[in-house]
């Protein structure tokens, strides 16, 4: 599959004074995929290790740290030589070494040039006992494929060029309705890599790959589930879980289409405060597995200023994972019928390619009005009003331009693309946000 991270990985390549790099995310978010892709494609040759699935790799670690060493002790244990000026070493699973992970800071000051490349759940990373090796390495964070991604995977390549050049560019109306319609593929498939090449696999009877792209999902599902007890013990693994499955629930709640703050109340009995829950909150943000969205009353630069630590909204961070949380026919979905629902999933939507772009987010909320994302874009605020449907009025982006009287601002709805120039209106179709610029 092709991802868009790999340009960011020759980028690294290519930099002076780099740091050993680590690739973190969820589980099967196409990790070692990426980096033995990176390797295969960008170096003469590489070197493999795998410290999860050969425990034996962690005692070439235990005597000393020294970078040449270890790269002495791991070509006699390949048996292959190790060229340390041309060739790219990959450490995968590297928090089952806690020891590894902390050689990488030795690798920066003693053997710069040596190219390493690592990935690990992020969740073990961030939970390892090891120090970690802080300002030593780069890292580069592993999300689920993108749409434009998931276009490449499906062999849609015509539509993801169309998809490249938007927004900048009019979309064909015969365009825009096939994107629209992947787009909705995409909301049942999501992107983790296996449930994609799952999808892929049984495309040509669409039932039976939506079929088997939710069963991957449920399985996923199950080994996300003990990944809790794992890495959180038998107590905090149960209040994550709960929290976690309130997600979803919650969304099923909503009146409006519209996300609502993440209440507490009713997911654990007896514990109804953020404080009781700021650690669950925080693991599983840690682990990537949610996206939390800060609330703000006041959209002035910087956002950060005006968060409350207690007051946000809670999305998935795939899609597809949301789906089958739920139990949400997929047929529902084809048929874009599935009520005030779709709402928040056109908002978990847009919150995931947000996420994929490297942007902060954030929800103004004042007074009944509710917009769903805030961006800081240089010196200005850029406010998202996401529509599910056609219909784009909306009395809350007028109040907060009344407010901050933003330059640019855009609605991504069910609309084909349409730029109004003179009032700095900027309408996007859905599937399209992902490729906003920057400097709108």
């Amino acid at each position: 599959m092709k991802r868009d991270l790999l340009h960011q990985l020759r980028q690294w390549k290519d930099k002076k004074n780099r740091k050993p790099l680590i690739i973190n995310g969820v589980r099967q978010s196409g990790k070692t995929y990426i980096l033995k892709n990176f390797a295969e494609t960008s170096f003469p040759q590489y070197h493999y290790f795998n410290f999860e699935e050969d425990t034996r790799l962690s005692e070439l670690f235990v005597k000393d740290l020294h970078p040449k060493r270890i790269l002495d002790e791991l070509s006699f244990y390949s048996d292959r030589p190790i060229d340390s000026t041309q060739d790219l070493i990959v450490f995968d699973e590297i928090q089952a070494c806690p020891n590894a992970l902390t050689s990488l800071k030795y690798f920066n000051e003693i053997s710069p040039d040596i190219a390493i490349c690592c990935a690990g759940s992020l969740l073990g990373v961030a939970l390892s006992s090891a120090p970690y090796p802080v300002g030593k390495v780069d890292t580069f964070p592993m999300f689920p494929l993108n749409f434009h991604e998931f276009l490449l995977a499906i062999d849609e390549q015509r539509l993801a060029d169309v998809l490249q050049e938007s927004p900048s560019q009019n979309i064909p109306l015969m365009a825009h309705e096939k994107l629209w319609e992947k787009m909705k593929w995409y909301w049942i498939v999501g992107g983790l890599p296996e449930v994609v090449a799952t999808f892929v696999s049984e495309k040509e009877n669409l039932y039976l790959a939506f079929e088997a792209a939710r069963e991957k999902q449920k399985q996923l599902i199950r080994d996300y589930y003990a990944d809790f007890a794992k890495h959180a013990g038998k107590v905090n693994a149960m209040h994550i879980d709960r929290v976690w499955r309130a997600i979803p629930q919650q969304l099923a709640q909503t009146q409006d289409g519209n996300a609502n703050r993440f209440k507490f109340k009713g997911i654990v009995p007896g514990v109804d405060r953020y404080s009781r829950f700021a650690s669950v909150i925080n693991w599983l943000e840690s682990a990537h597995l949610i996206i939390k969205i800060p609330i703000i009353e006041n959209a002035q630069i910087p956002l950060s200023a005006y968060t409350d630590e207690s007051s946000f909204k809670l999305c998935m961070f795939d899609v597809g994972i949301l789906g089958a949380l739920s139990d949400m026919p997929f047929q529902s979905i084809l048929d874009y019928d599935f009520g005030t629902y779709k709402g928040y999933y056109a908002e978990n939507f847009v919150a995931q390619e947000l996420v994929a772009q490297g942007h902060s987010m954030y929800c103004w909320q004042k007074q009944r009005a509710d917009i769903e994302f805030v961006l800081q874009s240089g010196k200005h605020v850029l406010p998202i009003e996401v529509k599910s449907g056609h219909i784009t009025r909306s009395k809350s982006l007028e109040k907060f331009v009344a407010y901050y009287h933003p330059p640019i601002r855009v609605i991504a709805s069910a609309k084909p693309l349409l730029v109004d120039k003179i009032h700095g209106i900027y309408h996007c179709p859905l599937y399209s946000v992902g490729k906003l610029k920057s400097d709108l």
